[in-house]
């Protein structure tokens, strides 16, 4: 072998390492059309059912979405329910804050796919969690796109396997960044993604943050790089010593529309985590921060690239996934 064609052989190595998950290429849009014609029309129906019923809706399927993705690609492993012998993805300390409403929102979904006959059992879980997201990004007044589908559900769900994949609130830019790059993911996809957290929809609990309002340092009680006016309010909700279970909104001023408004709060110190925050006080970040902030076409765009993406990771095919009958359940 000569050097040339090793060096190259080398590189294609390196790239399955890096992104071992080529899985992706099976997905297309419309994938459905000749199995399932009608699937994306009952998912949205379902989901617009549940959204309706609770507003907790929409940032819980984001959040799920997102869990999913990043723990052991998107293959609705996060779904599975533990059992006497394995702890599962959603009981690990990370996923406890997860929203029930996200996963009603799959089971709804998957029951209104499978009462279909045709249907029956032959949309994944995971394709059905990804058309559900898109679903409330639009519902809440983010843009509409297609989705990329064809995955299998995951065959594997373990506690074990959440830890350390997940972004934490007090991480840093390269923290973050390192994160995402695992994924194949860039800086701006990750600031795109940032409020695909609950960061612009939803809420947290005060202890995710009380550290930036009460402890920051000696020098420093309180976070030098919170909007002072901001940081007295949740002082205000988030009192020493408070309930634990206590939540406020994680955008201040438009909480249940999906804008961004977050990358405008940025600008004003308003970052609710340092996590947010440091997006827009790093310097190299800071103008991907500032773009956004001032188009909203512009963080759309880079929002739904930065989607597909995301919905690329750990696709699984007939090797390592199947179709599961009941979503919190192996078949």
């Amino acid at each position: 072998m000569g050097r040339a064609t090793f060096i190259h052989v080398l590189a294609l190595s390196s790239l399955l390492i890096l992104f071992p998950t080529q899985a992706f290429a099976q997905l297309k849009q419309n994938y459905y059309e000749n199995i399932c014609p009608d699937v994306e029309t009952i998912v949205r129906n379902a989901t617009a059912a549940k959204v309706r019923q609770t507003s907790v809706t929409i940032p819980g399927t984001l959040r799920l979405f997102f869990h999913d993705c990043f723990t052991q690609g998107c293959d609705a492993s996060v779904l599975i329910a533990s059992s006497g012998s394995n702890t599962a993805e959603k009981d690990h300390l990370d996923n406890l804050s997860l929203a029930g409403d996200g996963f009603d929102t799959v089971i709804k979904a998957k029951a209104a796919v499978d009462a279909v006959p045709g249907c029956r059992n032959k949309v994944s879980c995971a394709d059905i969690l990804t058309m559900a997201t898109r679903d409330v990004v639009m519902m809440a007044g983010g843009p509409s796109y297609a989705v990329e589908l064809g995955r299998l559900d995951g065959l594997s769900s373990t506690a074990a396997s959440v830890g350390g994949k997940l972004p934490k609130p007090n991480m840093n830019l390269d923290q973050l960044t390192a994160m995402f790059a695992a994924n194949g993911l860039t800086q701006a996809d990750m600031i795109a993604l940032s409020r695909l957290c609950a960061h612009t929809l939803g809420f947290s609990h005060c202890n995710q943050f009380t550290n930036r309002i009460y402890n920051f340092s000696k020098q420093n009680p309180m976070d030098p790089t919170l909007n002072p006016t901001y940081a007295a309010q949740l002082q205000q909700q988030c009192p020493k010593n408070v309930d634990p279970r206590i939540a406020v909104n994680m955008d201040p001023n438009t909480p249940r529309t999906f804008d961004n408004m977050y990358f405008k709060n940025l600008q004003q110190g308003k970052g609710l985590f340092t996590s947010d925050q440091v997006l827009f006080t790093d310097s190299r970040s800071n103008q991907t921060v500032r773009s956004m902030a001032s188009s909203p076409q512009a963080f759309s765009d880079a929002f739904v690239a930065a989607m597909t993406k995301l919905g690329r990771i750990g696709v699984k095919n007939s090797q390592n996934g199947n179709i599961r009958r009941d979503c919190s359940v192996f078949n």
